[in-house]
């Protein structure tokens, strides 16, 4: 017998004939003997509906009252999935996060799992119950409802599987696996039957939005090896695990992410620690800062450029405003109209000349480059928002012919 964790996205449990659908796909890994928990996302566009209905109410509604609204999706989700398993005649009990032990931080609207006690969960599979779960949601130390951000369906799962030494945990998402480039908008987007963590980790936090970011670093850390799959299709799907090949393919994805902004601090006097002062001011407000670019000092003054979350723009344009006058800046530009694509690949260390392929490819296209960033696994380049769609096709048809892989 084994411990099966299965987690439903919001479109896998959308509407009554979907709920059905997913009851079929639990119940019938139950049939063969195994314990199943699973975890479920809101239906739909519920959490944002949510949003709306707040605002309709608040503009600027407090974090923790937003958590207690928008924790509701995932209750209504998990009540429905268990009526409609128990219709089909078998045991189950809907928990909710903090029924099922999960203790976060304090951070309304982005909180983070302190631990998770599973006691709860394995009596009620001790009583031979399919248990369903809320995901994205927790309780902090104050008894209060936390949510752990968008995506966050996916690191509960996680986080189940890895505390309770699930034999294998899955994630049904709306495609069924991981693209290298997303397959509704590239038609010669090619699914992977593998990838590791480390290029999964990359092209989750680049906007591929397949998998939460922490969902990886979580199965990366306790070493939980994920199926990526469709509810619709019931598909073979794509397995996330460590992987060791000596012959990795070159490029294993092109992601893209517009929910990005561009902020520069013009004029700034070239002296040391200024470049520190102007980003502690920023991440001591818990926002997070991506690419980065320094002009060279000219005239006593250099430029500084860098991305933060486009959601968090103006609140970073706020922050330094006054600050930057003090520290004698000449002025501060911000543009949300940009995105940020990068390509991903573990082979890429040992395969000289992949950025002067994938540059090459932009300018053959007419793409201009604002911003660079890169690692080991990973390139990325800051460009206009309405050259992102055509900059991504190029680049995938450049690395992914149609006749096959390089």
């Amino acid at each position: 017998m084994s411990l099966i964790v299965q987690k439903f996205g919001g479109t896998s449990v959308r509407d009554a004939e979907r709920i059905f659908n997913v009851a079929d796909i639990v119940t019938s890994k139950y049939k063969e003997g195994n314990d199943v928990v699973v975890v479920v996302s809101a239906q739909g566009d519920t959490t944002d509906d949510f949003i709306e209905k707040a605002a309709e109410i608040n503009k600027s509604p407090s974090k923790r009252e937003m958590d207690m609204l928008l924790s509701a999706g995932e209750q209504i989700s998990a009540s429905l999935l268990a009526m409609a398993i128990e219709k089909l005649g078998f045991p189950v009990v809907s928990l909710l996060g903090w029924q099922a032990g999960f203790h976060t931080t304090s951070s309304y609207g982005n909180a983070r799992i302190k631990r998770l006690d599973g006691s709860r969960i394995r009596k009620e599979l001790d009583k031979k119950n399919i248990v369903v779960v809320t995901g994205f949601q927790g309780v902090n130390k104050y008894d209060d409802m936390t949510t752990l951000g968008r995506g966050g369906s996916d690191t509960s799962a996680v986080a189940i599987a890895a505390s309770m030494h699930a034999d294998l945990c899955q994630i049904y998402t709306d495609v069924d696996g991981v693209y290298t480039a997303d397959p509704r908008k590239i038609s010669g987007a090619v699914k992977l039957d593998s990838i590791s963590y480390d290029e999964m980790l990359e092209l989750a936090t680049l906007g591929a939005q397949v998998l939460h970011n922490r969902s990886v670093e979580m199965a990366k850390k306790y070493n939980i090896e994920l199926e990526v799959l469709s509810s619709l299709t019931r598909k073979k799907g794509t397995i996330v695990k460590e992987e060791k090949n000596m012959e990795k393919m070159l490029i294993s994805g092109v992601a893209k992410d517009e929910n990005i902004a561009r902020i520069s601090v013009i004029g700034v006097p070239d002296k040391p620690g200024l470049a520190f002062k102007i980003f502690s001011k920023v991440s001591a407000k818990g926002i997070n800062i991506d690419i980065i670019l320094q002009s060279i000092g000219r005239n006593g003054t250099k430029d500084i450029s860098f991305t933060v979350e486009k959601s968090k723009m103006q609140e970073t344009i706020d922050i330094l405003k006054e600050y930057t006058e003090k520290l004698g800046a000449t002025g501060l530009v911000a543009d949300d109209e940009v995105a940020k694509v990068s390509i991903v690949g573990a082979g890429m260390e040992t395969n000289p000349g992949v950025a002067s392929a994938m540059f090459e490819c932009l300018y053959g296209n007419n793409v201009n480059i604002q911003m660079i960033s890169t690692s080991e696994i990973k390139i990325s380049v800051l460009i206009s928002k309405t050259d992102s769609d055509r900059a991504v096709a190029a680049i995938h048809d450049k690395f992914f012919p149609v006749n096959g892989r390089d």
